[in-house]
């Protein structure tokens, strides 16, 4: 089993900055992609940056030039630096990973479908 534990979210003014951290454990080979995900009320689920085991990035257009992934493979950790934060940035977000462990079995298997609890960012106008 792999468990995803999000922190770092909280009540922030217009303009100001939060940075969310996501901590993967259990029986983890290796993890791949890495991502975080918001949805805000009434809307879906939406991309808001990914990061490779290779560091390379990949972010909304909304965040771009705002919002920093990052990523400590020795602690399995990404993290997600938010500056300028908007009103409309308010969601929860959610933590993904793309992730080889070890199942029950004994047998190590691909799954990219490991999430976080979510943790809530709320901005204020």
């Amino acid at each position: 089993q792999v468990q995803l534990v999000e922190s770092g979210g909280g009540l922030v003014q217009a303009g100001g900055s939060l940075r969310l951290s996501c901590a993967a454990s259990g029986s983890i080979l290796s993890i791949n992609a890495m991502g975080w995900y918001r949805q805000a009320p009434g809307k879906q689920r939406e991309l808001v940056a990914a990061i490779t085991s290779g560091s390379s990035t990949n972010y909304a257009d909304s965040v771009k030039g705002r919002f920093t992934i990052s990523r400590d493979n020795a602690k399995n950790t990404v993290y997600l630096q938010m500056n300028s934060l908007k009103p409309e940035d308010t969601a929860v977000y959610y933590c993904n990973a793309d992730v080889v462990a070890r199942q029950s079995s004994g047998s190590y298997y691909r799954r990219s479908d490991y999430w976080g609890q979510g943790t809530q960012v709320t901005v204020s106008s």
